[in-house]
């Protein structure tokens, strides 16, 4: 009797130490995939703030391109001259610190979206007001969105053409208004950007494995390569007192955003990075007012404001989604 005792407790108390085993193992899959959750949206978090951090940056973009420094230059090539000396500069001052410099073929539609990016907005900054150059290369999220559907075959709800709807009366309002009066051609470089900076952010998701540095160098130098051969034709150089600016202007607002940008849409979707990115178009026409007493014409403060709110509904309904 007592060695059947025995072998009963004897077996409860391994059948004790394996439940006991089980429960701690669980428990540790529990924590850690809490500790996972935990992590993925602290660097959710992380990434949007490298994402807001570059659209204030991008945000002065005005302040250069319509600075008085600049007035010598000829008009309807300054955003060329311009986009030249940006790239320039950032890609030089960007070059020391690449660390990781890889070839992708993805880099050659990456390349080309941004140089021509660069040439089309600075060159609608320069032919027509700031906010309509910011507000119509902020159609950018559109273009990211129907590229989704067409390319990737994203699902489109019925409720995502009501935002769609809206942000397309905003930018038809600033176009019907601004073809008629003096800006066509800035108003074209100004779609065109939207369109392009639609195929950069396409093309840095795609690529966002690549180091940030090496990224941001390469299509700045790039970019200054393809505009080098037309800068020689124009034989316009910049002054002592141009070049510090210009180089600011490279590095400070352009450089510097760029790479936090591409960290942040290592962490976050690039949809949602471009959504945070309107941070840019509602600064941008506010330093330029206080800096340089620029009113944007009340078509353009419409058709922005349809577009922007457009594109709040358009990342609300992705929000109650998740």
């Amino acid at each position: 009797m007592s060695e059947g005792r025995v072998a009963t407790q004897t077996v409860t108390a391994e059948g004790d130490t394996s439940g006991s085993a089980s429960d701690e193992h669980e428990l540790a899959s529990k924590a850690q995939a809490e500790a996972d959750r935990l992590n993925a949206r602290q660097a959710a978090f992380r990434g949007r703030m490298w994402i807001v951090l570059a659209a204030v940056m991008w945000s002065s973009s005005g302040l250069f391109a319509k600075a008085p420094i600049f007035e010598s230059w000829p008009p309807e090539s300054r955003g060329i001259l311009l986009a030249f000396w940006r790239a320039l500069f950032a890609g030089l001052l960007l070059l020391p610190f690449v660390r990781r410099p890889r070839w992708d073929a993805k880099l050659i539609p990456l390349c080309a979206s941004f140089a021509i990016m660069n040439v089309s907005y600075l060159s609608a900054m320069t032919l027509t007001t700031a906010a309509n150059a910011i507000w119509l290369q902020s159609t950018a999220p559109w273009w990211v969105f129907l590229a989704g559907v067409a390319f990737f075959h994203e699902p489109f709800s019925r409720l995502e053409r009501v935002p769609l709807v809206i942000g397309g009366l905003g930018l038809a309002i600033i176009l019907w208004f601004e073809v008629q009066g003096q800006a066509q051609a800035g108003v074209a470089w100004g779609l065109v950007s939207g369109l392009s900076y639609a195929g950069v952010v396409l093309s840095l998701r795609a690529l966002r494995g690549q180091d940030s540095v090496w990224l941001v160098a390469v299509t700045h130098l790039v970019t200054a390569s393809l505009i080098f051969p037309y800068v020689l034709y124009l034989n316009v150089w910049p002054g002592p007192t141009q070049l510090p600016v210009l180089a600011a202007f490279g590095m400070l607002q352009m450089a510097l955003p760029y790479v936090f940008f591409a960290r942040g849409l290592k962490s976050i979707t690039s949809q949602e990075a471009t959504g945070i990115g309107l941070l840019e178009p509602l600064l941008l026409p506010m330093w330029v007012y206080i800096a340089w007493k620029e009113v944007p014409d009340t078509s353009t403060l419409v058709g922005g404001g349809l577009i922007l709110a457009g594109l709040i509904l358009r990342y609300a309904l992705v929000l109650i989604r998740r």
